[in-house]
């Protein structure tokens, strides 16, 4: 044993040699294997996200449908789920988009009205407008059309790449609906494979270890994303109400924007705050800045006392866990980190409390023994 274990020691030595001294060819190795599992992690990710939602109605169904066989519910709640997600996203469509082609049909001609008076503004702080001025003044769409032509052939080149990315996001994004699908349809059999390879190749313990961390990873996951969504329509409704009470123009493309971007914690909302910001500059000026007050202070109660306890209450977080998750998740893995980085850090806290506490009982057992192990209890007697 001693020598299979020094062989593998050996092995794995020359293996970490070899790779440090050929850094390029393993980065590239792991490039191309990145890019192949691309559309596979993606799938299994989308199928994780969706598998929330598909429980909940499968739960649901089954009260109504008691003797319904498995397969017809799965199907049943991945088609509710399905619907309500297009539905969700029509609905927001249907509140945002009028709205913002609205304000984008006047922004020209809001700045074209304006531009004179924000140049007299400009030019008692000492800037010089003259150039911009005279631009609105002459409105040479033929030269710009010229010029547009003219650098045409080089942006073929461009175009080409960009077509030939959009394909390859295209087939990954079709493969990775494929394997969500299939994951979705058949995630029992794949379970109970999973879980026959687990106990084959581990021991009991260890299988069972693992198995009640996937289990607790799914549940806190399942209690993070209701909460997010309670989280957002409250704060989607308070920038509404709050927009409107102090009369700020587009309350509501800004709360659905709001609402929208909210899903990526304490960043999101902050990017629609200026795009609410830049709307306000060029609808009503004189309200950019109480545009910005108003949505900050929303911002600061929300962050502050609604956020960490609706989310980090629904994963197990105390508050002051949930804003260094999410700062520490930003730090390491961007927005995916911040998204993703609480519920991750609920599991991990959860995990550190169980061990601390049986490591606790054990001592405490150990004391009260004298420092003896405690005895096993003697059998009891079956009548």
């Amino acid at each position: 044993m001693k020598r299979k274990e020094t062989y593998l020691l050996v092995a794995f030595g020359v293996a970490l040699y070899a790779g440090l001294m050929n850094l390029d060819k393993v980065w590239g190795a792991l490039g191309w294997l990145g890019s192949l599992l691309t559309p596979i992690l993606a799938g299994l990710l989308a199928a994780f996200v969706l598998s929330v939602p598909m429980n909940g109605f499968e739960k649901l169904l089954r009260r109504w449908l008691p003797k319904a066989k498995q397969a017809l519910l799965d199907g049943l709640s991945l088609g509710l789920t399905l619907l309500v997600i297009a539905a969700v996203l029509a609905l927001a469509l249907r509140l945002a988009v009028p709205e913002l082609a609205r304000s984008l049909g006047s922004i020209a001609s809001e700045v074209r009205t304006r531009w004179p008076q924000w140049a007299r503004k400009l030019s008692d702080l000492g800037l010089d407008t003259g150039a911009v001025t005279d631009w609105f003044a002459a409105n040479d769409w033929r030269t710009l059309l010229e010029k547009a032509l003219t650098g045409a052939g080089s942006l073929i080149g461009g175009i080409v790449t960009v077509a030939s990315s959009t394909v390859s996001v295209a087939v990954n994004a079709a493969f990775a609906l494929v394997i969500m699908f299939y994951v979705l349809l058949g995630k029992r059999d794949l379970g109970r494979q999973c879980r026959k390879l687990l106990y084959a190749a581990l021991r009991e313990t260890a299988a069972d270890r693992i198995c009640a961390v996937a289990a607790l990873t799914h549940d806190t996951y399942a209690r993070f994303l209701s909460g997010q969504c309670v989280e957002v329509v409250i704060l989607g409704s308070l920038i509404f109400a709050a927009f409107s009470v102090f009369r700020i123009p587009y309350a509501a493309l800004t709360a659905v924007l709001t609402a929208v971007l909210a899903f990526i914690p304490y960043v999101g909302a902050f990017s629609s705050c200026a795009i609410g910001a830049l709307l306000t500059l060029l609808a009503e000026p004189e309200k950019t800045i109480l545009c910005i007050i108003v949505y900050q202070a929303v911002q600061f109660v929300e962050n502050q006392f609604i956020y960490p306890h609706v989310v980090g209450g629904s994963v197990g977080l105390a508050p002051v866990w949930t804003l260094v998750a999410a700062l520490l998740g930003g730090q390491l893995f961007g927005l995916v980190g911040i998204i993703f980085f609480i519920p991750l850090t609920a599991v991990i806290y959860q995990l550190i409390g169980q061990g601390t506490n049986r490591r606790l009982a054990a001592k405490d057992r150990s004391t009260a023994d004298g420092g003896k192990p405690a005895p096993e209890d003697p059998p009891q007697e079956t009548e």
